[in-house]
Order: C-alpha cells, then structure tokens, then sequence
C-alpha cells in the first residue's frame, strides 16, 4: 500500500501532491483529530478540489457512546485501565532515563557498555508496556466483540463503503489518542483499498507505534513515552511532527538516546514541506533523503545515518 506522510499542513502542500499522484477523487477524509471540530472541514474540501468525502469517525464514536451505553462503559472502564498502566509505566520510565542519563554524563570509553545496558533496560520496558497495552486492548475487542454489535457494525459498513469508492484516504492531524481509537474502532485498515496521505497527529496514527514527545513543555522537557498502536499501516518508523519545535535537537546526547531507544526503526523528522513516500508501509526501508535521528543524536538523512 502506498503511503504518503507529510509535514504540518500550515502552509497547505496535500493539493500538490494529490497532483502530483495523479489521484482522482472522491477523497475520503479523516478529520476526527479536531474532536468537536470535526465537521470543520471546508478548507480541506476546498483543497481536495470539492472531492472530499469526510468519514466522520467522531460523530460516528459519539453516536456509538449514546446508542451503546454496554459498550460506552466498557471503553471508560479500558481507559482507565489504560491510564494506570501509563502512569505506572511513566514511573518506571523516569527512573530508568535518569539512570540513562547519569551514566551517560560521567562514562569514560571504557564505560560505554554500561550506558548500551541502561538504554537496553529502557528498550525493554517499552516493549514490555507496548506489548501489555496492546494484549489489554485486544481481550477488550475480543470480549466486547465491535463486529457484532450492531450500531458499530452498521458504521463499519458505511465506512467500508465510502473507502471502497475513495480515490485516497487523507488522515489530518489533531488529538493522535482520538484519531487511533477510532481508527481501530471502525476498523479502517481493514477497508483499505486506495493510497493513504497523512500528516502530523494522522501519520502518527498510521503507524505501528506512537510515541508521545515533547520537550519544551512549561515544566521542562519530559520523556519520549511509548504510547501504544495505531494502524500498523505504516511500519518500523517513529513519526516525530513538529520536531524542530518539540525537541531539543541540538542536544546529541539526550537525542542519541532517543534514536537508540526505539532502533532499527527510523526516528522520522516531519517538518513543514516534508514528503516521505513509503511503498507497502516502509518496513525497516525509507527512501534516500528522509531527515532523521541518527544513533550518535545528529539530524542526518536516510542513507547516511549513522
């Protein structure tokens, strides 16, 4: 499957490369990201040439909460569930980095493996949260069975069927928590016939694993945690939107971390005008120029990462 990711969408470039791929319309569009704004959609319409086609997968969840209260309450009571599993995991995560980056401030070259170690125990508890997110998500779905309740089957099928016609799927961004959940909620990947073009929040989404970053927050920089899944239609890439502004890239050492972390998959910088193009969802594969987080903490591009 073809897929396009894009930087921030400012300064509108999703025009151009629909042109540029020569796609035809009707899009189908996902704009639940803006939550309440959802409807909000008339500029993308406008540069998706009045072809837009939006999927309404937040209206869609809303109506799912007041038609299904079983199911409404079973997904508070996962969220919940969830949310300790993260706070829980954020603990753990402090303690593992500040050893990280103790260690990495005082190691001589002789004391380099002591630092691989401390980022191999941090590479394990990201897996091991990735993993129980995933197995308590999934015995939801398995127990709660989407397919089979009829509100969420008849929106699955409207969705189905609007994708089937889609000459592309454009994701925006926005809130990347609401845009994963309903993407798997009204199981969009599995109706997935045209290209997919995303950008910000909605790359992330596509991807196998989201990581949350941020490090100029008012409180100072925070750790990258794993998030969960999204779509898995993109693979083995870390999509990093707004870098220059969310990170401390000139930090080598905190962002060499970051890179070994999540390694052999590809930490992705999205800025404004950026376009990785990944035929059947990258793999371990990025075409030749994509800016990334090098292992040694440098910004260099694929094919000469280090």
């Amino acid at each position: 499957m073809r897929v396009v990711l894009l930087g921030p969408q400012r300064r509108p470039t999703v025009d151009s490369v629909l042109r540029s791929l020569g796609l035809a319309g009707p899009f189908a569009t996902v704009t639940a990201g803006w939550q309440e704004r959802e409807p909000d959609d008339g500029e993308l319409g406008l540069l998706l040439g009045g072809q837009a086609a939006g999927l309404s997968l937040y209206g869609r969840w809303l109506d799912v909460q007041e038609r299904d209260p079983e199911y409404a309450a079973a997904e508070r009571a996962l969220a919940g569930v969830l949310g300790e599993l993260q706070d829980l995991y954020l603990l753990r995560l402090d303690y593992a980095l500040q050893a990280v980056y103790a260690l990495q401030h005082r190691a001589s070259p002789d004391e380099a493996g002591a630092v691989e170690d401390a980022v191999g125990a941090v590479r394990s508890l990201d897996a091991a949260h990735l993993a129980q997110v995933n197995s308590v998500r999934g015995e939801f779905f398995e127990r709660l069975a989407p397919h089979e309740r009829p509100v969420i089957a008849a929106h699955r099928s409207a969705v189905a069927g609007v994708l089937d016609s889609a000459g592309a799927l454009i994701v925006a961004g926005g809130h990347v928590g609401v845009l994963a959940e309903v993407l798997h909620l009204f199981n969009v990947a599995a109706a997935l016939r045209s290209p997919v073009i995303a950008w910000s929040a909605g790359a992330m989404a596509l991807a196998d694993r989201i990581v949350l970053f941020g490090d100029r927050s008012a409180h100072g920089p925070g750790h990258p945690e794993m998030f969960g899944s999204g779509l898995s239609v993109v693979r083995d890439v870390v999509l990093l939107p707004h870098a220059r502004a969310r990170l401390l890239l000139d930090d080598a050492p905190r962002m060499a971390v970051f890179a070994q972390r999540f390694a052999p998959a590809w930490c992705v910088l999205l800025e404004a005008g950026n376009r990785v193009e990944l035929a059947d969802g990258g793999g371990l594969g990025l075409p030749a120029g994509v800016r990334v987080l090098g292992q040694d903490g440098h910004v260099t591009v694929s094919g000469e990462a280090s």
